[in-house]
C-alpha cells in the first residue's frame, strides 16, 4: 500500500494518475461521506413526496454528481486535499443509495399496501396491520442488504468483461469527468466513451426515473457535457438550477395558502367536479415531464384520454362502477385501475421475457466467441480478458465476504419477516422462495437495467407475486398479505442490485475503487432505513393518508395485484376489458422490443404507446398527467430552438424544479401540523 502511495504522490496532478492506479486516491472521507447524505436526504424527502401523489421516483443521479461537484467547487481553496473525480463518485453513490430508500422499502407501495388496503381476513391475523416506527425500521433492515451482495459478483461479468453500457451511468461519469476536467477510462471497445475535441457525441441517458415503473428520461449527448468545461456554461446552469428550486419553493408554499393552485378547473367546473379533469401547474410536475421527454409523456397523456375520458365515463354510465369518480372501490377510478394493471403488467412482463432471452442468447454467444478457457500447467485461465484484472485486488471485494454478506442478509431478512408476521402467517419455506426467486429476477433487472437502462422493478415485482400465486395455496390464511411480502422483497433486491451496479459503471470508467463505492452503498443504505422510515411516519402523522394530494395509487396496484392473482374477484366487465387491453398491450411490447433496432421498421415505433407509461397515465389523475405533458412539449421546443448544446442545461433546469418542491414539502408539512388555515 505504501508503495503504491509513494507512486501516486509522484503525480503532481491527480489527473495524470493512471487508471488502474486511481482506486488508491482518498475517496472515503468525513467531508465526502456529510456531503453524499446531505444530497441524499433532499433527494430521499423529494421522492417521498412524490412517490406517494403519483409513484415516481428518480434515482437523481445527474443531480448528485452536479450538486457534490458543486458544493467543493467553492469549498476548494479552503480544502487541504484537492477533491477528485472519484470522491465525486463516492457522493454520488452515497447520495443515490439514500434517495432511493422510499421505493427500495416500498414506502410509496407495499406498506401503505398494507397498512391502509389489506383487510382483516386478508392478513391471517384477524386484525389489520400497523407498524411502529421500530416495526418500519426492522422491515426496511430485512430488505435493505441482499440486493447490494447479490449485484458484486456479477460486476466483472456485466461492466468488465460484457461492458455493457449502462447508459445512465455512463452518462453520469462522462459528466463527472467534464466537471473534473479528467480523463474516462478508454476500454478500446464499441462501448466506450470517449470525450476528445474530435468526439461527435454518443447518446446517452441521464438520471434514469422510476415510476414503479422505470421509465427512461430524456437523451442528453457527450458533446453537451462537453461544453461544461467552459466556466460560463458551468456557472450558468448553477444558477439555472438556483432559480428553478427558488421558484418551484414559493410555488409550493403558495399552494399550501392557496389550494386553487393544486387544482385548477380548466376545463370547466362540471369536468373538474364529475370527473377530475383539472390543472396542477405544479413546477415539479413539469419538470418531471421535461426529464421524461415528449414521447413518455404523450404515451401517458393517450393514456389519460383513454382512462379518465372513454373508460371511466363508459363505467359509469353503464353502472359498471356506479360511486364517484373518484371512490376507488365503486367509481371510475376503481375500475379503470385494474385496466391499468393489466397493461402494465403485461407490458412489463411480455417486455422483461423477450429481454431476458435476448440477454441470455448474447451472453452465450459473447462466451462462446470470446472467452474460450484454455488449460495452461494445469491451471485453468481465462484468455482474451485484459481488462479484468487492471483493479488492484485490495480495492474489490473478495468472494468471502460476499458469501458471508449473502447468507447474513438472507437470513436477517428471514427473522425480521417472521418477527413483524409471525411464522404461522408467513412460512420460513416462502421466504426462502422468495430471496431466491429475487436473486434470479435480480439478475435478470441487473442486465436489463445495463442494456436498456430500464431496471423494471415494477414488472419484477408484479411477476414475483404471479409466481407466489402457484407457491402459496389460495387458502393459506393471509396469502395475501404473503404475496405483497414477497413481491416486496424480489422489488427490493432488484433496485438495491441495479443501484449498486449503475454506480459500479460510472465508478469503472473513472478508476474509482469498487470497495469504496461499496461502502458507500453500505452508508447510504443504512442512513436510508431510518430516514425512510422516519419520513413515512411523519406523512402519516400529519396528513391522512390517502387523501387528495396524497393518492398512493401505487399501493392501490399493489394490492389489487395481490387479490387478483389470489383469486379475489374483479368489478363487473373489469376482467373482460383488462384481458383485450393486456392482449393488445402484449402485443405492441413484443413489437418495440423486437423491432427497436430494426433499420426499416424502428423508427416507426416510436408511434406505438408503451404499455407502462400509458398505465401510469390511467391511474394517475389527469391533473398530474397534463402538467407532465406540458413539460415534454416545453423539452421539445426547448431542444428544436436551441439544439445539443441545451440538453444539459434543460436536465439542470428541471432537476431544480423538481428537488425544490419537493425538499419545501417539509414546510407545508410543519405548516399543516400547525393547523395553519388556508385562503
Amino acid at each position: 500500500m505504501s508503495r503504491t502511495h509513494d507512486e501516486i504522490n509522484n503525480y503532481q496532478d491527480w489527473r495524470l494518475i493512471p487508471w488502474n492506479l486511481k482506486p488508491h486516491i482518498i475517496q472515503i472521507t468525513p467531508r465526502a461521506i456529510i456531503a453524499g447524505l446531505f444530497i441524499g436526504t433532499i433527494i430521499l424527502i423529494s421522492n417521498f413526496q412524490f412517490g406517494l401523489q403519483t409513484g415516481w421516483v428518480s434515482m437523481m443521479s445527474l443531480p448528485s454528481a452536479l450538486l457534490s461537484f458543486a458544493i467543493f467547487k467553492n469549498l476548494q481553496p479552503f480544502l487541504n486535499l484537492e477533491f477528485t473525480d472519484v470522491e465525486n463518485v463516492f457522493i454520488q453513490s452515497i447520495a443515490v443509495a439514500t434517495g432511493t430508500g422510499p421505493l427500495a422499502y416500498g414506502f410509496v407501495g407495499v406498506i401503505p399496501a398494507i397498512e391502509i388496503f389489506l383487510q382483516k381476513d386478508e392478513t391471517g391475523l384477524n386484525s389489520t396491520i400497523k407498524f411502529s416506527l421500530i416495526d418500519l425500521i426492522i422491515w426496511s433492515t430485512g430488505l435493505a442488504f441482499f440486493g447490494i451482495f447479490f449485484a458484486i459478483p456479477l460486476r466483472n461479468q456485466v461492466v468488465v468483461r460484457e461492458k455493457l453500457p449502462f447508459p445512465s451511468g455512463s452518462a453520469t461519469a462522462t459528466l463527472i469527468s467534464v466537471l473534473n476536467n479528467s480523463k474516462i477510462y478508454n476500454h478500446h471497445d464499441e462501448n466506450k466513451i470517449k470525450i476528445d475535441d474530435n468526439d461527435n457525441g454518443s447518446q446517452l441517458l441521464i438520471g434514469q426515473s422510476n415510476d414503479e415503473s422505470n421509465e427512461s428520461t430524456n437523451l442528453i449527448e457527450s458533446q453537451d457535457l462537453k461544453n461544461f468545461k467552459l466556466s460560463k456554461s458551468y456557472n450558468d446552469n448553477i444558477k439555472s438550477l438556483i432559480k428553478t428550486f427558488t421558484i418551484s419553493s414559493i410555488y409550493t408554499i403558495l399552494s399550501y395558502f392557496f389550494p386553487i393552485l393544486r387544482n385548477i378547473p380548466l376545463f370547466g367546473s362540471n369536468l373538474s367536479e364529475n370527473y377530475l379533469w383539472n390543472l396542477q401547474p405544479s413546477p415539479a410536475y413539469i419538470g418531471q415531464g421535461i426529464i421524461m421527454g415528449l414521447p413518455t409523456v404523450s404515451y401517458m397523456l393517450f393514456g389519460c384520454l383513454l382512462g379518465w375520458g372513454i373508460l371511466a365515463p363508459l363505467a359509469k354510465f353503464m353502472e359498471w362502477a356506479p360511486g364517484p369518480i373518484d371512490d376507488w372501490k365503486t367509481g371510475g377510478q376503481g375500475w379503470i385501475l385494474w385496466i391499468s394493471l393489466s397493461v402494465m403488467v403485461s407490458d412489463s412482463i411480455v417486455s422483461f421475457i423477450v429481454v431476458t432471452i435476448q440477454s441470455i442468447l448474447k451472453l452465450y454467444y459473447y462466451q462462446k466467441n470470446n472467452y474460450q478457457i484454455v488449460d495452461d500447467n494445469d491451471d485453468t485461465k481465462i484468455s482474451n480478458n485484459d481488462d479484468l484484472n487492471q483493479i488492484p485486488q485490495d480495492q474489490l471485494i473478495g468472494m468471502k465476504i460476499v458469501i458471508i454478506g449473502l447468507i447474513s442478509s438472507s437470513i436477517l431478512c428471514i427473522i425480521t419477516m417472521i418477527y413483524l408476521f409471525g411464522i404461522e402467517i408467513i412460512p420460513i419455506y416462502s421466504l426462502i422462495v422468495a430471496i431466491i426467486i429475487a436473486l434470479f429476477l435480480s439478475i435478470l433487472g441487473v442486465r436489463a437495467l445495463g442494456e436498456t437502462d430500464l431496471n423494471p422493478v415494477s414488472g419484477i415485482g408484479k411477476l414475483s407475486q404471479l409466481l407466489f400465486a402457484f407457491i402459496i395455496p389460495k387458502n393459506h390464511p393471509g396469502s395475501v398479505l404473503v404475496n405483497l411480502v414477497a413481491g416486496a422483497i424480489a422489488e427490493a433486491g432488484a433496485q438495491q442490485a441495479g443501484d449498486l451496479m449503475q454506480d459500479l459503471k460510472t465508478g469503472h470508467l473513472l478508476g474509482a475503487s469498487p470497495k469504496a463505492q461499496f461502502i458507500a452503498q453500505i452508508i447510504g443504505t443504512i442512513w436510508s432505513i431510518f430516514l425512510s422510515s422516519i419520513m413515512y411516519k411523519i406523512y402519516n402523522l400529519v396528513y391522512e393518508i390517502p387523501n387528495k394530494i396524497f393518492r398512493i395509487p401505487t399501493a392501490i396496484i399493489w394490492i389489487d395485484c395481490s387479490r387478483l392473482v389470489t383469486g379475489i374477484g374483479l368489478p363487473p366487465m373489469a376482467f373482460e376489458f383488462s384481458i383485450i387491453f393486456g392482449i393488445i398491450f402484449a402485443i405492441i411490447s413484443i413489437l418495440k422490443n423486437i423491432y427497436k433496432n430494426d433499420e426499416k421498421f424502428g423508427k416507426y415505433l416510436i408511434w406505438l404507446p408503451s404499455g407502462v407509461a400509458v398505465g401510469v397515465g390511467i391511474y394517475n389523475t389527469p391533473s398530474f398527467t397534463i402538467a407532465r405533458f406540458l413539460g415534454g412539449i416545453i423539452a421539445y421546443i426547448w431542444i428544436k430552438k436551441i439544439g445539443i448544446e441545451g440538453k444539459t442545461s434543460m436536465i439542470v433546469f428541471s432537476s431544480g424544479l423538481v428537488l425544490g418542491e419537493g425538499l419545501f414539502s417539509i414546510v407545508n408539512m410543519i405548516l399543516t401540523s400547525l393547523n395553519i388555515p388556508h385562503f
